[in-house]
């Protein structure tokens, strides 16, 4: 089969089919989204080599599980051990023996079949194409962050989203859905013009204003964002990740200390609530794709990707 190989430079290259273990599903995958992770895999980021991409719809090809066969799929990305602790209480995003599609120890979606466990799978709704339902996995992400109980506010409380990107959208969108009032802090015109057209109050980051936040969701993927996120965080509020960096990233955090913030991290959500909402036609994806290539065109596509005017970039892998 044809796929995006990544061995510290990106080619396109004929693979094996991957091979399926029981308790596995055979995916063939019809898109395949290119995000911020996978161009920082490119720069070295978990030191992966091999197929890349976790953003993906396909249909199950093959499965033990015969209800599963021919059904159009997405698939949370984290693989757990089974057994430890974590994989027992039904947490395996945090098992120490997982593997993560496209990411760490697992061939992912960019590429015409993948495998990963039937319980990652979920049924996409019939009315959700497959142009929406490749945003499963970000917009489950985005959705994350208000799901913890850490971070409960009363409706409509302000929320700082810092960084104008697919990720950021999403999350701006995620707190409106929600009934929050997202503030975004971006570089782009075009971006931010985007999201005041769904009525979130937007700020050109460097723009001098003395607003502060409870609750600061840093999405920027650059490290000047956790900078702005301790500028406009309010004593005793809190600062949450969402980006991630192959470089390290240095800063006085004196004023974490100081101003006693909580720093926390949120990384990957529950699927359901996100298909959900793309059922219900809550989220506007379609202003998010910049453009759709065919896998042929990989690397094209992840040099669009890697522009700064880019939101999301698709691989059309199958029909």
């Amino acid at each position: 089969m044809q796929a995006l190989l990544f061995d510290k430079k990106l080619r396109l290259a004929n693979v094996n089919l991957p091979e399926r273990r029981p308790g596995e599903a055979l995916i063939q995958v019809s898109l395949a989204g290119i995000c911020n992770t996978d161009l920082e895999i490119m720069r070295g980021y978990m030191d992966f080599t091999g197929v890349p991409g976790h953003e993906f719809v396909g249909v199950v090809k093959e499965s033990d599980k015969p209800s599963l066969a021919g059904k159009r799929v997405v698939g949370e990305i984290n693989a757990g051990c089974g057994d430890c602790e974590l994989c027992r209480s039904g947490d395996p995003r945090h098992c120490p023996s997982r593997t993560v599609l496209g990411i760490s120890g697992r061939n992912g979606a960019f590429a015409e079949y993948l495998t990963i466990p039937e319980t990652n799978l979920h049924v996409v709704p019939d009315n959700v194409p497959d142009t929406a339902a490749v945003f499963t996995e970000p917009l489950a992400a985005a959705l994350q962050i208000f799901d913890e109980p850490l971070y409960e506010l009363p409706k409509g409380t302000s929320i700082a989203v810092i960084g104008d990107g697919k990720l950021g959208l999403l999350v701006g969108q995620a707190a409106l859905a929600y009934g929050y009032t997202p503030v975004l802090f971006g570089k782009n015109k075009r971006k931010l013009s985007l999201a005041a057209s769904w009525r979130i109050r937007t700020y050109t980051a460097g723009d001098q204003n003395s607003e502060t936040f409870s609750i600061v969701i840093e999405c920027s993927g650059e490290p000047s964002g956790l900078k702005l996120a301790m500028n406009i965080v309010e004593p005793k509020g809190i600062i949450i990740l969402k980006s991630t960096y192959a470089a390290d990233a240095a800063f006085d955090l004196s004023p974490i200390v100081i101003n006693e913030i909580s720093l926390a991290g949120s990384r990957c959500g529950n699927f359901p609530p996100a298909l959900q909402l793309l059922e219900e036609n809550i989220i506007d994806t379609n202003s998010l794709i910049t453009a759709m290539y065919p896998l042929s065109e990989g690397l094209e596509a992840f040099r669009r990707a890697g522009e700064k005017d880019s939101l999301k970039i698709l691989l059309k892998i199958n029909d």
